[in-house]
C-alpha cells in the first residue's frame, strides 16, 4: 500500500493566521515564503497573502493572514484567529521572553477565544540564537506541547538564511488537509475509534469474496482507486511482510486481514504520513469529521409538516437480511454484542441515547428482536430519514439513497379520501399527571408494571415502538410519543404541532374525577387547535387505572363527553392486570380510517353552523339574482315586442 497526496480533499483552500509577539519575525517569515527573499523593508503588517498554488503537492490555494499585536488592533486579531483554518504561533529565538508568552499568553487566548484548529508553534531568527547556550527544540516544546494538544508541530527557521521557511506553512497546510486529531489518540498511539469503524467499513467494501482478508489482487484493486496507480507483486510482498513481521496475525493464507489493514494505517500516521489514510478515507467519501460527506447521503427531503417518510420494502429487505447475518447464535434477537457489531462501520450507534435507547421491546436477557429492529429503524427514519439512511449506508446497504425510503401522502389528503396508505403511524399520548401515559408506553413494549410513579420531565421526548398485529393480517408500526402535562402548551404554540400527529390518545386515571376532568380539557384543547390550524386528528380516550373504584359519576361524564364531541366511549385498561382490551390495534385501527372518531368542539360546532348558514344565505342571494335576471331579461323581450307591434 503506497503513500501520496490526496487526490480529493474536503478542503478548498486553506487560510492561515501568523500571530505571536511585536518583533518576533512574523511578516519576514510570510513575505519570504511568498517571494523566496528576505525583506530589506518590512511593513508593520502586510495584507492577505496568497503562496504559489504549486509550493505544496496538494496544489490547494494557501492565504496567509499577518497580524499586529498591538492593543488597538486585538479585536481584529481575534476576528481573524476565529475565521483561521490553522494559526501559526510565533516566537523569537533569541527572545527567551517570547517563547513563555506562548504558554502565559497566546495558547490561553486560543482557547478563550474557542478557536479549535491545529497550532503549527514557529521559533523565527533562528540565525540570531546565542549558540552559547544550546537546548534542543524538543527539551523546549515538549512541557507546552504536553500542556497544549492543539500544537500540531514545532519547528524553527530563518528568514534571512532562509531555513525551513517554506516547511513552516507546508505543515499549516498539511494540519489542515490531514489533522492528526480525528485519526489518532496521541497519549494513547492508537487510532481513534471512529477512524478505526470508517477503515473497517473500506475493508469490508474492498474484501469482494468476503473471506476476511484482501488477498493480492483486491490490494491492487484498493491501490488503484486510492492512488490511481497498481502495486507491483514484490510490493505486496513486502507490504505483507511488515506486517507480519511486528503483528503475525494481520496476515493469513488469504491476504491481509482487517488486524493488519488496521496496523498499517497506523504505522503510517505515527510515521507522519497521515495523506495516505486521508486519501483512502476520502477517496471512500469521508469528511474531516469521519462521517460521510454530504454528496454521499440522501439529500435533505422536501415535504410539508403533515407528510412523513417511511422505509421501503427494498430497505426492508436489506434490513432483514442484515438481522439474519449479525444473529450469530441464531436465537431470533440481536444480543448487545452482536447489535454493536451491527454498527461497527458506522461513526457510533445510533440508538445509544435517547430517544432510541429504551424505545423498542426487549427479550428477557435484553436482545432485540426482528420487530424490535424493524421498529427502531422505522422510528429513526420517522424522526429523521436522512440520519437514517445515512446509517443505513453505513451498514453496507449499496442501492441508491434515495431508494431506501418513500414520501407519504399528505395526512390532509388522506382525511379526504377517507383512506391511508401508511405503514408507520405516530400517535400523541395526553393526559395529566399520574395518568398512566408512561404505563401505556412501557407496557406497549413489554415492560413489567410498576407501582413507582416516575415522572416524565416536560423537556424530555419519550417515544415508544412496536409492530402491532391487525385482524385481517396487515402489520403496521405503531410510534407512541407521550406528551407530558406541562409540555402541552408549549407543544401547542405551534401552528403545525399536531401535523406529524396521526392519532391523539388521552388517559386518565379512571379513579379520580380530577384526572378525568384534565383530561377532558386537554382533549378540548387539542381539538380545537386542530380546528383552527386545519390539522384535526382521530382522538382516543384511554380510561386507565380500571382495576380501581371508578369514581361515583365517571359513567356519566364519559357517556356526555364522547357524544358531545362525537367520538368513541373511552377504552378501559388496567395496565396493573395486564388487561389492554386491544388497546393498541384500536389506536391503529383509528389511525387507518383519519376522517373518523375526530372530536367536534362546540366552538367548532358554532363555526360549522355558521358556515352552512352563510352558504345558505349566498344561494338564496344567488338565486334571487338569478330570477331577477330572468325576470329583466323576460320584460325586455316583452318591451320590444310591444314597441314592434305599436
Amino acid at each position: 500500500m503506497a503513500g501520496g497526496a490526496s487526490a480529493a480533499n474536503s478542503t478548498n483552500s486553506v487560510r492561515i493566521v501568523v500571530a505571536g509577539d511585536r518583533g518576533t519575525g512574523k511578516s519576514s517569515l510570510i513575505i519570504t515564503a511568498a517571494a523566496e527573499a528576505f525583506p530589506a523593508n518590512v511593513p508593520p503588517v502586510l495584507p492577505p497573502t496568497r503562496l504559489p498554488e504549486d509550493m505544496f503537492p496538494d496544489r490547494v490555494p494557501v492565504t496567509v493572514i499577518d497580524t499586529s499585536s498591538s492593543l488597538e488592533n486585538r479585536g481584529k486579531l481575534a476576528d481573524e484567529l476565529k475565521r483561521a483554518d490553522a494559526v501559526v504561533l510565533t516566537y523569537a529565538c533569541d527572545q527567551p521572553a517570547t517563547l513563555d508568552r506562548l504558554s502565559t499568553f497566546w495558547l490561553p487566548e486560543l482557547r478563550r477565544l474557542e478557536v479549535k484548529v491545529p497550532v503549527i508553534v514557529a521559533g523565527c531568527k533562528l540565525d540570531l540564537r546565542d549558540e552559547q547556550q544550546p537546548v534542543s527544540l524538543e527539551q523546549v516544546m515538549s512541557p507546552i506541547m504536553q500542556q497544549f494538544r492543539e500544537i500540531e508541530t514545532c519547528i524553527e527557521c530563518s528568514a534571512y538564511k532562509h531555513i525551513q521557511i517554506p516547511e513552516v506553512f507546508y505543515y499549516a497546510q498539511k494540519a489542515v488537509l490531514h489533522p492528526t486529531a480525528p485519526l489518532f489518540d496521541q497519549e494513547a498511539q492508537t487510532l481513534k475509534p471512529r477512524c478505526v469503524r470508517a477503515l473497517k467499513r473500506i475493508f469490508i467494501l474492498c474484501d469482494n469474496d468476503r473471506d476476511g482478508a484482501l488477498s493480492d489482487a483486491e490490494l491492487n484493486d484498493f491501490q488503484v482507486k486510492c492512488f490511481n496507480a497498481p502495486l507491483q507483486p514484490s510490493e505486496i510482498v513486502g507490504v505483507k511482510r511488515v506486517v507480519q513481521e511486528k503483528l503475525p496475525e494481520g496476515v493469513n493464507e488469504n491476504g491481509l486481514t482487517l488486524t493488519g489493514f488496521l496496523f498499517l494505517h497506523a504505522l503510517f500516521i505515527e510515521k507522519g504520513r497521515l495523506e495516505t489514510t486521508w486519501t483512502v478515507l476520502r477517496k471512500f467519501g469521508y469528511n474531516n469529521d469521519i462521517r460521510l460527506s454530504d454528496d454521499q447521503l440522501l439529500p435533505p427531503i422536501k415535504r410539508t409538516p403533515d407528510q412523513s417518510v417511511e422505509l421501503t420494502s427494498e430497505a426492508l429487505e436489506f434490513l432483514k437480511g442484515v438481522f439474519t447475518l449479525f444473529d450469530i447464535d441464531g436465537d431470533g434477537a440481536l444480543n448487545a454484542h452482536e447489535l454493536e457489531d451491527v454498527f461497527s462501520t458506522a461513526p457510533e450507534s445510533p440508538w445509544s441515547e435517547a430517544p432510541f435507547a429504551v424505545a423498542a421491546e426487549r427479550n428477557a436477557l435484553g436482545g432485540l428482536s426482528l420487530d424490535g429492529f424493524l421498529s427502531k429503524w422505522a422510528l429513526m427514519t420517522f424522526l429523521n430519514p436522512v440520519i437514517s439512511v445515512e446509517n443505513l449506508i453505513y451498514i453496507g446497504y449499496s442501492g441508491d439513497p434515495s431508494s431506501a425510503v418513500k414520501l407519504t401522502q399528505r395526512r390532509r389528503v388522506d382525511r379526504k379520501k377517507q383512506q391511508t396508505d401508511r405503514s408507520v403511524f405516530q400517535c400523541f399520548v395526553f393526559g395529566p399527571k399520574e395518568a398512566g401515559k408512561s404505563t401505556l408506553l412501557h407496557a406497549f413494549v413489554g415492560r413489567p408494571f410498576t407501582d413507582v410513579y416516575t415522572p416524565t420531565p416536560a423537556t424530555e421526548e419519550r417515544y415508544t415502538v412496536n409492530i402491532v398485529d391487525q385482524p385481517d393480517g396487515t402489520r403496521k408500526t405503531l410510534i407512541l410519543r407521550e406528551i407530558p402535562e406541562d409540555a402541552v402548551g408549549k407543544l401547542l404554540i405551534h401552528k403545525d404541532a399536531l401535523a406529524a400527529c396521526d392519532i391523539a390518545v388521552f388517559v386518565h386515571d379512571s379513579s379520580s374525577e380530577a384526572s378525568w376532568t384534565k383530561a377532558t380539557e386537554l382533549l378540548v384543547q387539542v381539538a380545537s387547535h386542530g380546528e383552527s390550524t386545519g390539522y384535526e386528528v382521530p382522538c382516543l380516550i384511554v380510561a386507565a387505572k380500571d382495576d380501581l373504584e371508578p369514581y361515583p359519576t365517571a359513567i356519566q361524564d364519559s357517556t356526555r363527553v364522547s357524544q358531545d364531541m362525537g367520538i368513541e366511549a373511552p377504552i378501559p385498561i388496567s395496565t396493573r392486570l395486564g388487561d389492554f382490551n386491544n388497546v393498541y390495534r384500536r389506536i391503529v385501527r383509528a389511525a387507518e380510517h383519519p376522517h373518523l372518531s375526530i372530536p367536534e368542539t362546540e366552538a367548532g360546532k358554532t363555526r360549522k353552523h355558521y358556515h352552512r348558514l352563510l352558504n345558505r344565505s349566498l344561494m338564496v342571494v344567488s338565486v334571487g339574482a338569478a330570477v331577477g335576471i330572468v325576470g329583466l331579461a323576460a320584460y325586455r323581450v316583452y318591451a320590444t315586442r310591444k314597441n314592434a307591434s305599436g
